[in-house]
Formats: C-alpha cells, structure tokens, sequence
C-alpha cells in the first residue's frame, strides 16, 4: 500500500453537511453536520446522519446539535471534533503522514470566521489548512474555465448561504452573501404551517415538504401536488395529520426565495458592462442543495431575463471544486479578494 506523503482532501463545511473529496478518488464522504454529545461527560455519542437520526428525539442527557451557523462555525469545539472524525474516518491510520487541506467559507465570512475554520482545520488533524471562497470552488467543480477573460456568474444555494459572484480571470469581480439557503426555507415553512394550521412539525418535516412538494414557481402541473404533514395541534396539544400542497409551500417560502432573487440582482447592477454582455451569453450557473428546490431556476431565469443552468452533481459542486483547487494552487492564492466589489 502506497503512503503517499501530504494526501490532499477538499472539504466543503457546510451547515446542513460535510462533502469531502479526497485527491485520486473523488468524493468519499458525505454526511449531516450534526453532532449529537452526551451533555454530563461531554463524550460524542454520534456523528453525521446518525446524530441526525436523533435530532428531535434525544433523551435530557444527550443533545444533538449542527455546529455550524449561516455558512461558518457556531460551535467551535464541537466543530473540531466533528472535522477530526470525518479526516480520520477517511485517512485511517494514515494520519502518520498529516493531509493538507482546503475548507470552503462563504464570502461574507469575516476574518475572524476564516481564522476559526482554519484553526479548526489544523487542530483537526490537518498538516496545513488552505481557505477558498465557495462561488469560486463551485464555478471550478461546475467545470467552468474561470481563468479566461470572460465573465460568468455562479449562484451557489448553501444550507446556510446563498452566494452570489461574477468571476473573471480566475477571481471575484463582484459578489454577494446572504445569510439565507435551505435552513430559511425550512423556517419558513414550519411558521406557515404554524400560523395556517396551528400545528407545529420539526425541522426534519419542514426539510421532507420542501424536497417532494416545495416549489418557487407554481404551475398548472404542480399546483396540486401534496402530501401528509404530522405534527403536534398547538390548540389541543395532540398529534394531528394535515395535507400541505405546492401551492401552500410556494406562499411559506415566498420571503426567502425573494431575497435571492433580489441578492442576484443586486450583483448584476454593479456587474461591468463588458462581463455583463458575457453573463447574456453564457447565462447563470447554480449550484448547492439549495439550488434543486422546483422552479428556482425557472423563476431566477424569469425575474432576470437571463438563461439559467443547474450544474451537474450541484450538491457536490463545491466539494469537487475545491478538489480542482488543490491541483491550481495559484487559485488558492488568489481566494479571499479583498478588492471584489461586494454587494452589501
């Protein structure tokens, strides 16, 4: 077996899940980013989707908890042990040899949100830890050739962010970073069924609405899509069972939905005029979970008049991307561009 020095891994740290690619084999893990602890020893009782199996249903003892918020680390310690698990559930007892490895942040990350990843990183096992912006891990794991002279712009819908960005030349030439992705619609979803139906559902229910009948653009053809919610009546306090359709799901997530429509906008109006012309012509490219919502794409093409394209294997973009950024390392150092015009 070969040891080879300095293994690479990718990692996209992300608030509903951890993709990690691994150099020569691709993408070798992906799991929630949900920890659950024993609260008396302080002792991991499990990680990834079985810790989030225990969401919402974890005796007094035992809390399971998502470490990171809106896209960058709420927990730091719990963060730490969860990246320690995943990089030695991947290296094995090859963790003699350390790897390096590159972390994704959103754009919006202030310095001392990238110091914490990056510590987190190296106090998780890693001989060196790299920083890549998202919109630029995702273009490159979209297969975009971002070093030419051409402007393309990438929209990647996160759990916990949206990031907007037009790049050029290898770097950020404008962008955007909402705190908004999928968690907002998941929100926005268990308050309308709270405030319509006076039933409350969990985070895993609003999550299982929006991927079979949730919808940012109702047609003739899912209008009436439903299925069954069960919760708790907060009238009577007893289980009950509703039915939730497109429709319904449309009007809950409108909010959220407009303020990424707004977000894409607003990086288009300060986009240069010649990046523009090139943005007609390629179209936008949309990555993330976030992105696979129904009809975001139609409706994101629609409110801008621009072509609009899913990427391929989205929820993997970033991952893969940051995978392509370990073999340009001058993409690395090109990451963080204090200079791009950012949208506030």
């Amino acid at each position: 077996m070969c040891f080879a020095f300095g293994e690479d891994i990718g990692i996209d740290l992300g608030t509903a899940s951890v993709i990690v690619f691994k150099k020569g084999s691709g993408i070798v893990l992906h799991e929630p980013s949900v920890v659950a602890i024993d609260k008396n020893t302080g002792r991991i009782i499990a990680v990834g989707e079985e810790a989030r199996q225990m969401l919402g249903r974890t005796p007094g003892h035992i809390v399971a908890i998502r470490p990171l918020k809106e896209g960058v680390i709420a927990d730091y310690d719990t963060t730490e042990k969860m990246l320690s698990y995943f990089i030695r559930s991947i290296m094995g007892n090859k963790l003699f040899f350390k790897p390096r490895v590159i972390v994704c942040i959103p754009t919006g990350a202030t310095d001392v949100e990238e110091r914490a990843v990056r510590q987190a990183t190296i106090s998780s096992g890693a001989r060196q830890a790299f920083i890549i912006e998202e919109p630029l891990a995702a273009a490159l794991g979209a297969g975009i050739n971002i070093s030419e002279a051409t402007g393309n712009m990438v929209v990647d819908v996160g759990g916990g962010t949206t990031d907007i960005a037009v790049l050029s030349l290898g770097g950020l030439v404008c962008n955007n970073s909402l705190r908004i992705g999928g968690d907002k619609f998941d929100e926005a979803i268990i308050r309308y069924v709270r405030r319509v139906y006076n039933l409350m559902i969990g985070d895993r229910t609003a999550e299982e609405v929006k991927i079979r009948v949730g919808t940012a653009y109702v047609t003739d053809d899912n209008r009436n899509r439903s299925m069954e919610v069960r919760g708790r009546d907060l009238l009577t306090g007893l289980p009950k069972t509703i039915s939730i359709t497109s429709a319904e799901s449309w009007e809950a997530m409108q909010e959220p939905v407009e303020a990424v429509i707004e977000g894409v906008k607003k990086v288009l109006e300060v986009t240069p005029p010649e990046l523009s012309a090139d943005i007609v012509n390629n179209g936008i490219v949309m990555t993330g979970g976030g992105s696979l919502l129904d009809g975001l794409d139609v409706l994101l093409s629609k409110e801008t008049n621009l072509p609009v394209h899913i990427a391929e294997e989205a929820i993997c973009c970033v991952a893969v991307g940051t995978g392509k950024a370990l073999n340009e390392m001058s993409v690395i150092s090109r990451t963080r561009n204090k200079g791009a015009r950012r949208v506030l």
